[in-house]
């Protein structure tokens, strides 16, 4: 028998998506009033492709838990002019740059040719170029944040952490990373990262040059989750920071409620985004 609700849900999500990304003009001019100021930078990295999710994440970001000093996109060279505009009208912090600026001079050339050229490896070499020198948030596209989200300030006003990660609900890695089984958990989701102090990234770095084959899609998630363990980060709550794929195949969003921080809407999921952002 098919699963109508299933089925539904992604139709549904499908059809916001369409008509959230033609009426985009417009809603980026409907200004938002933060409730509070937060005291970081924040920073993205994302295309054209994820354009309607990029847009509706800073939005919910903005509404629910405050305006940070500014957000950063970085772009895979693939945003169009007319899409970074709209990005850029969102509020006047949002700014569009393309990756490849303020790498680390000192890196190996085969490490570089990683996070330089592969599409996921971006991703950690943002991380490894992100400053250093104050508290920095990143944050995928496909994160929307709800009414809870005035919780992530505790977490920016802690001294004592270096960095915040959400905890996977399972574990999503290259395994040739890893030279034990005590590294594997607690998981990481590399979706939403709060950096407080500066990070050793030697590790990855190693770990990166002693694999064997080609690096694959989970290769930047796993070096990260090798280098927050190793530098004594700690999971925000998975109660208001959720990570799920177990409402895939239902018509609704179990974790969708005023409490929540958030909800990283990985691809399984990723239609529920949109069900949510209607609520």
């Amino acid at each position: 028998m098919p699963n109508y609700g299933y089925h539904f849900a992604r139709a549904k999500g499908d059809a916001i998506r369409r008509l959230y990304r033609a009426a985009l003009p417009a809603i980026v001019r409907c200004g938002i009033q933060p409730p509070r100021s937060l005291p970081i930078d924040a920073f993205s990295y994302s295309g054209e492709s994820a354009l309607p999710e990029q847009v509706a994440s800073i939005r919910s970001l903005l509404r629910y838990a405050g305006r940070p000093k500014s957000f950063t996109i970085i772009s895979d060279g693939t945003y169009t002019d007319r899409s970074i505009r709209i990005l850029q009208r969102i509020d006047p912090i949002v700014s569009v740059r393309v990756f490849g600026e303020h790498l680390p001079e000192e890196l190996p050339e085969t490490f570089r040719h990683y996070v330089t050229t592969y599409t996921m490896g971006r991703q950690l070499g943002l991380f490894v170029s992100l400053p250093r020198d104050r508290p920095v948030m990143y944050v995928d596209s496909d994160v929307l944040f709800f009414s809870g989200a005035g919780d992530l300030s505790r977490y920016i006003e802690d001294p004592n952490v270096p960095a915040f990660y959400l905890l996977d609900c399972r574990l999503s890695a290259d395994i040739r990373v890893f030279r034990d089984p005590s590294e594997e958990t607690p998981p990481v989701n590399a979706g939403m990262i709060l950096f407080l102090k500066p990070l050793d990234w030697s590790l990855a770095i190693r770990r990166f040059l002693e694999l064997e084959g080609e690096p694959n899609f989970f290769t930047n998630q796993t070096l990260t989750h090798l280098v927050l363990h190793a530098n004594a980060a700690r999971t925000f709550d998975p109660a208001k920071y959720v990570v799920q794929l177990d409402d895939q195949f239902i018509y609704p969003d179990l974790y969708a409620n005023p409490k929540l921080v958030l909800r990283h809407y990985v691809n399984p999921v990723r239609h529920k985004f949109w069900g949510s952002l209607v609520r």
